[in-house]
């Protein structure tokens, strides 16, 4: 696999990452141990945690997998901090599943989780740590300073941001030692073209692409309605999905369609292979539920798309 420079750093990593999100709910961990040897074999690196995956469980079965299964020094880890759980109950009074989260970039929480995601990998460093959301109740020197603590100590190689806006992203670059930044980025969220990857270009920070897919529907699996087994039928996430599922959805997963017959592969490759090679994208990082889905995202993986089809996906995906 393709090995790419994060920003202006000397950070390089896959360019398509796996993220574990779905660890510990929708892949046990015998799935997941196979999943995380096809990927390295494949020759990935970057992998995405996060404390908010299976409220834990993804980093506990990930650090069971780190030098049992693969050397940590093959990997690239990226981890976050600064979401706190929120218990959800029921009208009934009973515990939700799954916690809601609230923002807390303050000093305290940050370090904390970060050694408490350190010790669930069994690691001594993360090589991207990243600050979970924009925090307005933290002050901005608090944080920056925090990152360059961590990155001084040794916890932390590089530090990096999530799901900020522009503004946001170029008031953090400015304070704080920041090589990467995770943004939404598909075929059907293009907002970070306008703001966001002009803000990275100029601070020489790498982008990398979250939710490339849009929640999968741009695997095609909704064009005939919502199958019983997919997100779309979950009440937990069928909400964020069905309200996509417009007339504009529609042309971009025909247009996806149409390309993956003409080139003999899927529409989830030619989706993951735009985004893969926009600007500013260091890598894009995409979970999958089996050894089945992987295997079909690491087949974009040496997909290169002809200049007309892309050019055909800008334009019918432009809003």
């Amino acid at each position: 696999m393709e090995q790419r420079t994060v920003g202006r750093s000397g950070l390089r990593v896959s360019r398509i990452g796996l993220a574990t999100h779905t660890w510990g709910r929708e892949t046990d961990p015998d799935d997941a141990a196979v999943q995380l040897v096809a990927f390295v074999e494949s020759g990935g690196t970057l992998l995405d945690t996060s404390p908010a995956y299976g409220s834990g469980a993804a980093q506990r079965i990930l650090g069971e997998l780190i030098g049992e299964l693969v050397p940590r020094d093959d990997l690239v880890i990226s981890g976050c901090a600064g979401l706190t759980p929120r218990p959800v109950t029921d009208p009934d009074g009973v515990p939700a599943a799954e916690p809601r989260w609230r923002v807390d970039a303050s000093r305290r929480t940050l370090l904390r989780q970060l050694d408490r995601t350190l010790t669930a990998l069994g690691t001594d460093y993360l090589d991207i740590w990243s600050v979970a959301a924009w925090d307005p109740h933290t002050p901005l020197e608090e944080i920056a300073a925090t990152l360059e603590d961590a990155v001084r100590s040794g916890k932390v190689r590089y530090g990096g941001v999530r799901g900020l806006d522009a503004w946001q992203l170029a008031t953090m670059a400015c304070a704080a030692p920041i090589t990467a930044a995770h943004t939404q980025y598909s075929l059907l969220a293009r907002g970070a073209e306008h703001d966001i990857v002009p803000a990275a270009q100029h601070h020489g920070v790498g982008l990398i692409a979250t939710t490339p897919l849009a929640w999968g529907i741009l695997t095609g699996k909704y064009r005939n309605g919502v199958p019983a087994d997919s997100r779309g039928a979950d009440e937990a996430t069928a909400t964020q999905i069905r309200e996509r599922l417009d007339d504009h959805a529609d042309r971009v997963v025909d247009a996806l369609v149409t390309a993956a017959d003409g080139m003999g592969t899927s529409p989830l490759a030619i989706a993951l292979a735009w985004v893969r090679d926009r600007p500013a994208v260091a890598s894009l990082i995409v979970g999958a539920r089996d050894m089945g889905q992987l295997t079909g995202v690491l087949a974009a993986e040496t997909l290169e798309l002809p200049r007309a089809i892309s050019a055909a996906l800008d334009d019918v995906s432009s809003i």
